[in-house]
């Protein structure tokens, strides 16, 4: 089933929505993109939507991580090897994901969102240390939290920026912004993964991707932007980001319990 011109608008629109996200917070763009592709530009194909979704975040997500980059906000080893670990994570991961139904499992990964935001929220006040880095200390729990959230980032076709994000302020004590920086090499990593795999069986609609990424490079930029002022206010980063994850992961466990 072809799309028609108004359903590239919509697109467009949506990708400046997820990029916006992406730029902000480090995530939320692929959680975001699979039921706007779904919802608002009406493709038909979960599948089709999640693998077209996946390529379209990993491309937004290189936008937002150029913003990021240029503010010195990366740390660079430590999204190299907790990349390097979700890689194969979300490889088996999506495998899987293309040959299973995933609404009761949607609903406990919503019901992991809110764990995860709650450990955040309780946390928020910890600004982190700005010279975190990777070391064989905290290598392996670094290299544990990349595989587990790239596993869950193929399985559920989505960019794991919740978990990701989470993940490196966790395994490293780096600071939020940090976090949200370092984040988009693991989500561009991950979505990239994760699409091939669905484009070997078929299920990226490209023309639609393309203009999904034009929509994300304007949205990213506007929302890297913003993190950065907002980082400079203690915890509002992280509060937002905490709110974010409630609010998408109630809608998550709705629409999982009425599917």
């Amino acid at each position: 089933m072809a799309l028609d011109a108004f359903q590239y608008v919509l697109g467009a629109f949506s990708g400046m929505l997820v990029g916006f996200s992406l730029g902000l917070f480090g995530g939320g763009g692929s959680i975001l993109a699979v039921p706007l592709m779904v919802y608002v530009v009406g493709v038909p194909s979960p599948h089709m939507a999640i693998g077209t979704s996946a390529f379209a975040v990993a491309a937004n997500a290189f936008t937002g991580l150029v913003s990021h980059a240029r503010k010195k906000t990366v740390i660079w080893r430590c999204a190299a090897v907790y990349s390097a670990a979700g890689i194969v994570g979300a490889f088996f991961g999506s495998t899987l994901g293309k040959t299973f139904d995933g609404q009761h499992l949607l609903f406990l990964f919503a019901i992991l969102m809110i764990v995860v935001g709650a450990l955040m929220l309780k946390r928020r006040g910890n600004a982190g240390d700005p010279d975190a880095s990777c070391n064989v200390g905290n290598a392996p729990k670094v290299i544990g939290f990349g595989a587990g959230t790239g596993l869950l980032s193929g399985f559920f076709g989505i960019g794991g920026g919740f978990l990701i994000v989470p993940g490196l302020a966790m395994s490293t004590g780096m600071p939020m912004i940090n976090a949200i920086g370092s984040s988009l090499v693991a989500v561009t990593a991950f979505g990239l993964t994760t699409a091939l795999n669905y484009a070997f069986s078929g299920l990226v609609d490209w023309p639609l991707a393309g203009v999904f990424v034009a929509g994300g490079i304007v949205g990213g930029f506007v929302g890297a932007a913003l993190a950065g002022h907002l980082s400079q206010r203690k915890g509002a980063l992280t509060t937002w980001f905490v709110v974010l994850i409630f609010v998408v992961a109630i809608y998550m466990m709705w629409r999982s319990a009425t599917a």
